[in-house]
């Protein structure tokens, strides 16, 4: 195959590498659109991705500016060569898409597309795209972009090779747009997951925080004339439960932001964390993080959650004044550790007192990510908890 300035199997193989590169669709959709063109000499490339309702749900174009694209107006329809692609699911290859019976014109914006090759990207037996090109182009010195490819009249500028091509790419495409789908279904769910375990816990702690503040308030008020005394207590404890309803909501707000380990790393997203705690609660919180590197995604995951949950007990239960945080290297792998001068508790009543503190959950998280936890504490002595978990 050769097909323009960046030819053969390189090309061909850094456009497949990119398309499985991303896990975004409309990012996935972009690089297809961009390899499409590039690497059949096409002046125009774009592919839609339909709805249920007669339109597109996603279009993407290149080759047209931003202020073209602007100026065109409204996604298109499915009709016209794009709804034969849709539903008769098989290649089109024109020689002059105006001259097409089933053309149905264009915006006056709209740039002008003569030579035509377009393909149906499918998911088994359903159609779920369509990738189009047009304008054939001719190399000018091998430098982009050039004009036109002069043609026999009547006759398609993109040849078989290229059809064939655009038919490896769409394959390649189907598997890369179902992966970035699958990838964002998982993270809406995990997002749902999370926000409804924290409504429960909202439900649980802050609500009943805020019910216990305007009875108290209520009392307060009641008590103002005949026993001013006992009113000053009441609402000594109208601002202490405040304080508290105030720091749940800290709390749920602080867990609520997705972690950006992707971004960040753990290191640094366990260290931002903290120190949004540390100002927001009047225990001191420190974190110090010595020669860790990066970990598997889902041990990442597991090392923050397991972190996030100590702290709440410690910040939550213990009364602690200090809560230290540490994460060392440990192998290829790594050992969180959080230490608290709180209350403590007993560790062999742990019926009651894994389930209160969440010391059950944490176990799951660390033995589903391939680690171990254990657990340190007595009456008045504090709590430690610590966490390993192998390297990748």
């Amino acid at each position: 195959m050769s097909h323009g300035p960046r030819s053969g199997l390189a090309a061909v193989s850094s456009a497949l590498l990119a398309m499985s590169r991303h896990l975004e669709v409309r990012d996935v959709l972009k690089t297809i659109v961009a390899s499409a063109r590039e690497l059949l000499d096409a002046q125009y490339a774009a592919l839609g991705v339909p709805d249920d309702h007669g339109g597109f749900a996603q279009f993407v174009v290149d080759g047209v500016s931003e202020e073209q694209w602007k100026a065109i107006g409204p996604l298109p329809r499915q009709h016209g060569i794009l709804a034969a692609m849709l539903h008769e699911a098989k290649a089109e290859r024109l020689a002059d898409v105006r001259k097409d019976p089933r053309f149905e014109g264009w915006p006056s914006t709209h740039p002008d597309l003569v030579d035509f090759l377009g393909l149906p990207i499918r998911d088994g037996d359903e159609v779920i795209g369509a990738l189009f090109l047009a304008n054939k182009l001719r190399p000018v010195g091998g430098h982009p972009p050039h004009p036109p490819c002069p043609k026999p009249e009547g006759s398609c500028g993109f040849t078989q090779d290229d059809e064939e091509l655009l038919g490896i790419l769409a394959q390649h495409a189907a598997i890369a747009l179902t992966n970035a789908r699958l990838y964002e279904r998982s993270r809406e769910l995990t997002i749902a997951e999370e926000r409804s375990r924290l409504a429960h816990e909202l439900h649980d702690a802050v609500s009943q925080k805020l019910f216990s503040l305007r009875l108290t308030a209520q009392a307060a008020a009641r008590l103002v004339d005949r026993d001013p005394s006992r009113a000053k207590g009441e609402l000594q404890q109208v601002a202490a439960l405040a304080a508290e309803a105030a720091d749940e909501l800290r709390a749920a707000v602080v867990e609520l932001r997705p972690a950006a380990l992707d971004e960040d790393g753990l290191v640094a997203t366990l260290r931002t964390q903290i120190q949004v705690l540390d100002r927001a609660h009047s225990a001191r919180v420190t974190f110090a993080g010595r020669g860790v590197k990066a970990l598997p995604a889902s041990q990442e995951e597991a090392v923050l959650r397991v972190a996030q949950e100590a702290l709440h007990n410690a910040l939550r239960h213990s009364g602690a004044d200090h809560v230290d945080v540490t994460l060392d290297r440990r192998g290829s792998g790594a050992v969180l550790r959080v230490t608290d001068d709180g209350s403590g508790f007993d560790p062999q009543a742990v019926r009651r007192a894994g389930r209160h503190l969440g010391l059950v959950s944490m176990r799951d998280r660390a033995s589903g990510a391939g680690g171990t936890m254990t657990v340190e504490s007595s009456p008045g002595k504090g709590t430690t908890i610590e966490m390993e978990v192998p390297g990748g």
